[in-house]
């Protein structure tokens, strides 16, 4: 235990509980460079087709640690949903539910295909879709259910799925954060009809910039690839089109793909020491009154941890605001941040359901009463409470997480000192 935790408080002027660094983001060694050389010298440096390909080494490997039929590598993940989303014949006129506790990615890509997203409030202990809540917010129009394995916890899909099979609707996870993550023992981005996953560098598998589409669906993975490669056939014949749909350029360069090949190799290792640590910081911060960390379902049998979420009551501290906290925390050497906003306020979003396009496909009187379907107030309260500790800060020892408690539990015991602050 670090002996100046009951000090004066760091913001106040006293001494932080943590002065040493947090580990740095991304972890790279010679692995890397000789997988990025391979490819400097190759002369490939774009996707192509053919056992030597770097991007193709990474889909099958990501195949096979998933247990899927198909994985295609995309530029990101932002363009793995898109190109799902066309796959799965997603356009104007549909509707698609989604999580309104996400990030803006979600939403863009149903904007994107001039679809109209639908939020389905939040569950407050998880800071997953409400499952329970979905079935309401379906309609004739209901083209897809796009549930979030928000932070590498999973959503709940027993009842996801449920519903989605009882109403006929297919579902997309976006498990943008969650490599590794599973539902039953069963890897998550593998139970609906496409999985999404980005290797963004935040994300706990990197590339900088890269995601993938997972699926078992081979009709669904020829019309994702065609997409992602401007419109070409994922096996052209002699004679035949050179293009058979319309699409976008969503391609990830061979220089990504070895980084993915060299990352992969620390993934596992990195992902217990994660959850080793969240066991332990789940020990602590539980036994500090007002603090509440994320509860995951029954049915994860495993998280991938991208984010420690906990939510900050602030009736436990003295009354002082979130932000305020926050600050104290930084104070004493603990990263954090207050986590998303509600994104079905976004203003963006509202002004772009009232552009021309939308206006023609929907018509006033439906884009009217859209925000009023859309309430979400559980999900305003989460986003007036949530905090969270990225995953790099869950990469160390013991050390690093008793300092995270103990600096919560400093805060508390002189909340009162920071009224006003």
């Amino acid at each position: 235990m670090v002996a100046n935790s009951n000090g004066k408080l760091a913001i106040l002027g006293g001494e932080p509980v943590r002065r040493k660094a947090w580990h740095s983001w991304p972890k790279s060694d010679q692995l890397e460079e000789q997988e990025l050389l391979t490819v400097l010298r190759s002369g490939k440096w774009g996707r192509f087709q053919g056992k030597d390909s770097a991007v193709e080494r990474f889909e099958g490997s990501y195949a096979k640690l998933l247990g899927c039929k198909h994985v295609l590598a995309t530029a990101n993940g932002t363009s793995a949903l898109f190109a799902s989303l066309h796959a799965m014949g997603i356009g104007p006129g549909d509707e698609v539910v989604l999580s309104p506790y996400t990030f803006v990615a979600t939403a863009n890509v149903v904007l994107l295909n001039y679809a109209l997203p639908i939020f389905c409030d939040s569950d407050l202990d998880s800071f997953q879709i409400d499952a329970n809540k979905v079935a309401s917010k379906i309609t004739p129009r209901t083209a897809l259910i796009l549930p979030v394995h928000m932070a590498g916890c999973a959503a709940n899909l027993d009842v996801i799925l449920e519903t989605a099979k009882a109403k006929g609707i297919p579902v997309l996870e976006d498990a943008c954060q969650a490599h590794l993550g599973e539902w039953r023992g069963r890897k998550l981005g593998t139970w609906g009809a496409a999985g999404c996953f980005s290797f963004q560098a935040s994300k706990n598998l990197n590339s900088g910039e890269g995601g993938v589409v997972s699926t078992n669906d081979s009709a669904l993975y020829e019309r994702a690839y065609s997409f992602h490669s401007a419109g070409r056939p994922l096996n052209p014949k002699p004679g035949g089109p050179s293009y058979v749909s319309n699409a976008a350029n969503l391609r990830l360069t061979e220089f990504q793909g070895a980084i993915l090949n060299a990352q992969m190799t620390r993934l596992e290792t990195q992902s217990r020491i994660r959850e080793e640590n969240v066991r332990y910081l789940t020990g602590l911060l539980e036994k500090i009154p007002g603090i509440k960390p994320v509860r995951n379902y029954e049915g994860c049998t495993r998280s991938a941890w991208h984010l420690f979420m906990f939510r900050y009551e602030k009736e436990a501290f003295a009354g002082i605001e979130r932000s305020v906290f926050l600050k104290a925390l930084a104070a004493e050497g603990i990263r954090s941040s207050s986590g998303y906003q509600p994104l079905n306020k976004e203003v963006f979003l509202l002004r772009s359901l009232q552009s021309k396009g939308f206006k023609r496909i929907y018509g006033e009187k439906m884009l009217k009463e859209w925000s009023e379907r859309n309430e979400c107030p559980v999900n305003d309260k989460l986003c007036g409470q949530a905090a969270w500790f990225s995953q790099t800060m869950l990469l160390g020892g013991r050390e690093d997480m008793d300092h995270i408690g103990e600096a919560i539990a400093k805060i508390q015991g002189q909340a009162d000192a920071l009224r006003g602050v």
